[in-house]
């Protein structure tokens, strides 16, 4: 299971679309999220990304977002459902997804993100990423 769900959505492997290229990135995202990857989460931005995460602060560039993921407690689970993607323009998407974290306690923190992705020389990157509660 890659850990994306979707229901009455393309295939998340299909590449081209933006569907397809927000489930990838959200799913290469979710496994260094859960394998406790930073420089892994962070090699998926992009150098100037603007992040607004859970908390108040807003972060940019990899050394805050390395900073922000290396804080978050061991153990820590993702699971990704995207929700809609649309095109923006050559080269960059946009998508929602509903997240659910899950502490080792079993502790569940819900959050709505929204995603803008940029293709840089072939790979799909993010540039914006912000988190909200739902």
């Amino acid at each position: 299971m890659t850990g994306i769900t979707g229901t009455g959505r393309p295939d998340a492997s299909t590449e081209g679309t933006a569907y397809g290229v927000i489930a990838e990135l959200l799913d290469r995202w979710r496994r260094a999220f859960d394998n406790r990857r930073p420089a892994g989460l962070v090699s998926l931005f992009t150098e100037d990304a603007l992040f607004q995460g859970i908390s108040p602060r807003l972060l940019a560039g990899p050394a805050e977002i390395f900073g922000y993921y290396d804080d978050v407690a061991e153990g820590t689970r993702a699971t990704v459902e995207v929700l809609r993607a649309n095109p923006l323009s050559d080269g960059i998407v946009g998508g929602f997804a509903d997240v659910t974290f899950t502490a080792r306690t079993g502790e569940a923190f819900p959050i709505r993100l929204s995603v803008v992705a940029q293709r840089f020389e072939g790979t799909w990157l993010i540039r914006q990423y912000h988190a909200a509660a739902r």
